[in-house]
């Protein structure tokens, strides 16, 4: 009885109330949240520590090799880039828009079958604004959805509040895509909708999908690949499943790209 009251007050109260009350609250616990991050970074730096010499000394060969071959793609980057840039000023093609990349690490995430987002350590204090793309190694984490004072909220790629329109790799005819219904503990997956009858897909003849370039997103992201398509209901178009990437139940680093024409 008494749940039941909260419930009905908390339903009549405005929502510019509910709005102030739920941000108040975000900024309240913030600092408890970063508090936790920061506590598990330090955790993780005295694990690493217990390793014997032996470990490190491979660890840091490992590395060097990696570093010796981000260099080489660094480098030819660099070559592409200017490439790119030729190519557009002889062609008088628009160039690509602007972004400054923003590394955050991530405080917390919410991967309840509610909630489908993080919460990473930076917010105003770093000029990110709201709306604006995320991304990791393997493409898409999704979109910033809430800033605060010293951290922001990022909706995930496979979270059904999240709707854009993404193309099959090689093609231009515009896919809408949403995240689907995913368990907690279960495999990330999304839908898209409207595909042409001519695409095929299944678990043996896969199907990548990337951003279109409309929206916030640039153009060429991988938000994951075709498993399955269906003739619809109208029988013009076809939709299917989407298996996105798993490493997205597991992220601690994620970039921001923050738009530099952004006030």
């Amino acid at each position: 009885m008494t749940l039941g009251l909260v419930v009905l007050m908390w339903l009549l109260i405005p929502t510019a109330i509910k709005r102030f009350t739920r941000a108040t609250f975000f900024e309240l616990t913030a600092p408890l949240t970063i508090a936790a991050s920061y506590a598990r970074d330090l955790q993780e730096y005295w694990a690493l520590r217990m390793h014997s010499n032996r470990e490190l000394i491979e660890a840091g060969r490992d590395l060097a090799r990696l570093n010796a071959s981000y260099e080489l793609a660094v480098q030819q980057n660099t070559t592409l880039q200017g490439e790119i840039g030729r190519l557009q000023e002889l062609l008088a093609l628009p160039s690509f828009t602007d972004f400054r990349y923003e590394h955050a690490r991530v405080a917390r995430r919410e991967l309840s079958g509610w909630w489908q987002r993080l919460v990473i350590r930076k917010g105003k204090n770093f000029g990110i604004p709201v709306g604006a793309p995320v991304i990791f190694t393997g493409g898409v984490v999704g979109r910033v959805t809430e800033v605060h004072a010293t951290t922001a909220v990022v909706e995930l790629l496979s979270s059904p509040e999240l709707r854009l329109v993404g193309v099959v790799e090689g093609d231009t005819r515009p896919i809408s895509f949403q995240g689907g219904v995913n368990p907690t503990f279960g495999a990330p997956t999304a839908v898209v909708e409207f595909v042409p009858l001519d695409v095929i897909a299944n678990r043996n003849v896969t199907k990548r999908l990337v951003t279109s370039g409309l929206g916030v997103f640039p153009a060429g992201l991988t938000l994951g690949v075709i498993t399955k398509l269906e003739l619809g209901a109208d029988g013009l178009f076809q939709s299917g499943e989407v298996r996105l990437d798993e490493r997205l139940s597991a992220l601690t680093e994620v970039t921001v790209l923050v738009p530099l024409h952004h006030d």
